[in-house]
């Protein structure tokens, strides 16, 4: 790979660093579906996973090698740390790709070495060296990251850097860990690398940080107007506590400010060749794939993505939109895959209607899927005049993404009012095929239900979060009920759609318990059995 690409390399890690948002718990298939997206989206790098922190990590990384890691695909990457055992696993685990990377790290700031590692520089700089070096006898392609770089003295960061290019890491990557520095700082970072560490020619610089200050986005630039020119990123900026870099905004502030970039990659102004090679069109896709997949939410006033980004309600903005969508617009909806289109599907729509419009959203289903959403397409055409795309989007997450379904509804039967108690009957089948009813009673109609259910089921959790929005307007909406339940300091979502708000507020509730219970099921048979 060229050591200074006219381009920004993207180095996509939302099935790393995105997984790890609290309830984002991804299993493999759901992890190969956005592997998937995430390829004809025309991301660079694919960090799938940390192959030595579990047996289903290990498994996801190498199906996503066996699976997307073509010639013709992107890079895939396993992150390790500075541990020969985990770089170990990682090599291993990538063995399917045609071209594969293996990222390991170690932290370097004097407070991660004095708490966190309690050894000393020379120590870790020995270390850094010696893994990377290790790496590099399975792999060409070997990633370094100096953990809580942001907050490493300059001098030991440059020693580290230079030790690691010479021990033959190709990309560098700096991470602002804790996302504590500003735009202005970081970018005086990559400026000092580049000044001061005499190999970093050798290799390409890469940036990583997180969100907690709500400066990732910016940080960035300003590090790429430094030199950077590999950018670590997450779709809708998931990730560890505020989340990482967010890909959509990183790679459509590179496409609409084109021309005030194009200079610090020594290419003309009035250039129109792409910055990166990601098809936009593709943005709007995966967004919500992984906003469907990971159960959370993508808030209305987000950049690029939210439901609010194109929607104008001033009368001032209308009036120029109206106008010249360049009055108030600085990018064109349809360039990150929002389309216009107008075909309406209803109750008298047929298979074929139905398979084209889901081809046109992306989804390609098999049969058995194809026939299962469409049942639920022509239940919930009945019920509505007209079912929207957001709708087709909600029939099929509802539909076909699920979690095993060990429990499963039957049937839900809700009693309230403002002068009676809410009461809540449900029958459950249980994962021996038996059906089991019970009734209880709770502050209103969806505390009753989950009551009820938990009769049955009998697995201790909390409800942390229950968020509700409509998937379109009207008084017909479809509602989208997304529920967060804590286990055993472990967070787990459910997602479902319906035009009953008690009934989707049900449905997801027991798929979190059944993500609950599937989990129990799977250590209880990975323990060795009792003597």
């Amino acid at each position: 790979m060229n050591n200074s690409p006219d381009r920004i390399i993207i180095f996509d890690t939302t099935l790393r660093d995105g997984e790890q948002s609290p309830g984002a718990t991804l299993n493999v298939a759901e992890k190969l579906e956005i592997a998937r997206a995430l390829a004809r989206l025309g991301v660079d790098v694919i960090e799938a996973g940390f192959a030595y922190a579990s047996p289903g990590d290990f498994e996801a990384v190498q199906k996503v090698a066996q699976t997307v890691g073509t010639e013709n695909g992107p890079v895939i990457c396993s992150l390790a740390r500075a541990i020969k055992t985990d770089i170990k696993a990682a090599a291993e685990a990538l063995k399917p790709a045609a071209k594969a990377r293996i990222h390991t790290f170690i932290s370097t700031s004097d407070i991660h070495l004095q708490y966190q590692l309690k050894k000393s520089r020379s120590e870790v700089l020995a270390i850094a060296e010696e893994m990377v070096a290790y790496a590099k006898s399975f792999m060409d392609d070997v990633e370094f990251s100096p953990m809580d770089a942001g907050r490493t003295d300059s001098e030991y960061l440059y020693q580290v850097l230079e030790a690691a290019i010479a021990a033959g890491a190709t990309t560098i990557n700096i991470p602002d860990t804790v996302g504590y520095t500003t735009p202005k700082e970081f970018g005086a970072l990559i400026k000092g690398i580049k000044e001061n560490v005499p190999n970093i020619d050798k290799a390409i610089i890469s940036v990583h940080g997180h969100n907690d200050l709500g400066l990732a986005v910016a940080s960035f630039l300003e590090a790429i107007e430094n030199g950077a020119r590999q950018l670590e990123c997450t779709i809708n900026g998931i990730g560890e506590r505020a989340g990482n870099a967010a890909l959509e905004e990183l790679v459509m502030a590179l496409h609409v400010r084109r021309q005030y970039f194009n200079p610090f990659f020594g290419k003309a102004t009035e250039s129109t060749e792409p910055l990166t090679n990601i098809d936009t069109r593709q943005i709007y896709k995966t967004s919500r794939l992984v906003s469907n997949l990971t159960g959370i939410m993508v808030q209305p006033n987000k950049a690029i993505v939210g439901s609010n980004a194109f929607a104008h309600e001033s009368g001032i903005h209308q009036d120029g939109v109206l106008k010249n969508k360049l009055t108030y617009e600085i990018m064109d909806a349809q360039s990150i895959g929002l389309t216009d289109n107008q075909i309406i599907l209803g109750k008298h729509s047929g298979r074929n209607a139905f398979r084209t419009r889901l081809k046109e959203l992306g989804y390609e289903l098999s049969e058995s899927d194809l026939n299962k959403a469409f049942v639920r397409f022509k239940e919930v055409a009945d019920k509505k005049k007209a079912v929207s795309d957001r709708d087709i989007e909600a029939i099929v997450n509802d539909e076909i993404r699920q979690p095993p379904e060990l429990f499963r509804l039957e049937l839900i039967q809700v009693s309230c009012g403002d002068l009676s108690r809410p009461t809540a009957t449900v029958t459950i089948r249980t994962p021996e095929g038996e059906e089991s009813t019970d009734v209880a009673i709770g502050t209103g109609p969806v505390d009753a239900i989950c009551k009820a259910i938990d009769r049955v089921i009998g697995v201790p959790n909390e409800l942390i979060e229950l968020s509700m929005q409509s998937v379109t307007a009207g008084i017909d909406a479809m509602a989208e009920v997304t529920i967060r339940l804590r286990h055993q300091d472990k967070i787990y979502s459910g997602r479902a759609a319906n035009t009953d708000i008690v009934v989707a507020s049900a449905r997801a509730y027991i798929k979190a318990l059944n993500r609950i219970c599937a989990d129990l099921q799977t250590t209880a048979q990975a323990e060795p059995a009792a003597l």
